[in-house]
């Protein structure tokens, strides 16, 4: 199961205390919902780090931490996620969004070469930067809400396949005696 895997790899809360560079945040990172991974708090996660990495701005992994202690879901999984934008896969996923807010404003596509530089942003942003900004959010909302609902779905049919197994090993325990 991931969840037994995920609770591998995570700290604990008293790893958590020891790690010096925490101290300036204060007691509120120790709290045990953001740590913690359940049904809520994993698609909750999802939905944040799905959704904040649509947004075209630097310090995203800030903005997913932040919205994940508003919310209280699962810290780490929600600033993990956000690297499904990563230097690799940005001008696809952008040029996605790009082409979705065209579209839903009725405005022609502007091909041009893309360039992860503040150069490129300066010269080229302004000629799109309507369509990419609502095709961002279109796009940060529909993908974030799939995580959510694919998440909460396979936590209740892992749950609900636990059960019937777990109905299962009863019968036959009392087939037995």
């Amino acid at each position: 199961m991931p969840k037994h895997t995920l609770k591998q790899i995570m700290p604990s809360p008293a790893r958590l205390r020891e790690i010096k560079v925490l101290g300036f945040l204060g007691d509120w990172i120790y709290q045990p919902n953001l740590w913690h991974i359940n049904r809520y708090s994993a698609s909750m996660a999802f939905f944040i780090g799905l959704f904040v990495a649509f947004i075209p701005l630097p310090g995203q992994m800030v903005i997913a931490a932040l919205l994940a202690i508003l919310v209280r879901c699962n810290l780490p999984l929600a600033v993990t996620l956000i690297w499904v934008t990563n230097p690799v896969t940005i001008p696809a996923v952008f040029y996605l969004a790009y082409r979705v807010g065209a579209l839903l404003i009725n405005e022609p596509v502007q091909f041009m070469h893309f360039q992860l530089s503040l150069e490129w942003a300066s010269e080229s942003l302004h000629a799109i930067w309507q369509p990419l900004l609502l095709g961002c959010l279109v796009c940060g909302l529909f993908f974030g809400s799939l995580g959510y609902f694919v998440i909460s779905m396979l936590w209740r049919l892992h749950v609900a396949n636990r059960w019937k197994a777990r109905k299962l090993r009863r019968q036959q325990a009392g087939k037995a005696r």
